[in-house]
């Protein structure tokens, strides 16, 4: 048996602060692009849910409004007063499936899509700014980090919504 040492209760003390430390990080990031992305759909008069809808159909379109309801996380019935409000506001088309006539899929309109990055300019200006200050290893971790808590947040999710 490998005796304790002070220096590895240390080690593994501030490893545990680190990991506490990055969560509480994660925390507040959250909340400041939850409080930027109201921001941003006030002034494109769009609902916090609506501008979460539009940027996966921007991300994973053209979907369905089952699929999209599903990535979502929302009740098909709420998709469809969202799908309602980004229509009217020239965000996003409803088209018939060519070989199906019944299905429908759902597709970002790009004219729109310099107004979001206009007001997105700011903080992907910062993130230059703050990635601009790390090297290719450093950034290189950071994705893979970052990947990894999407993935363990989606999972987490995913179990939430399963039971």
């Amino acid at each position: 048996m490998t005796p304790v040492t002070s220096e590895g209760v240390g080690n593994k003390r501030r490893q545990r602060q680190l990991a506490n430390e990055i969560k509480e990080s994660l925390r507040e990031l959250s909340i400041q692009l939850s409080l930027l992305n109201h921001q941003v759909g006030a002034r494109a008069d769009l609902k916090d849910v609506d501008l979460d809808c539009l940027d996966l159909i921007n991300r994973h379109g053209p979907l369905s409004p089952t699929a999209l309801a599903r990535r979502a996380g929302l009740h098909p019935a709420t998709m469809t007063g969202i799908l309602d409000r980004l229509e009217r506001g020239g965000w996003i088309a409803r088209e018939r499936d060519a070989a199906d006539r019944r299905a429908v899929n759902v597709r970002a309109l790009r004219d729109r899509n310099a107004e979001l990055f206009s007001l997105y300019s700011g903080m992907n200006k910062s993130m230059d700014q703050v990635c601009a200050e790390y090297g290719e290893a450093e950034l290189s971790l950071l994705a893979e980090f970052l990947r990894r808590t999407i993935n363990a947040g989606q999972s987490a999710a995913d179990k939430l919504a399963g039971g």
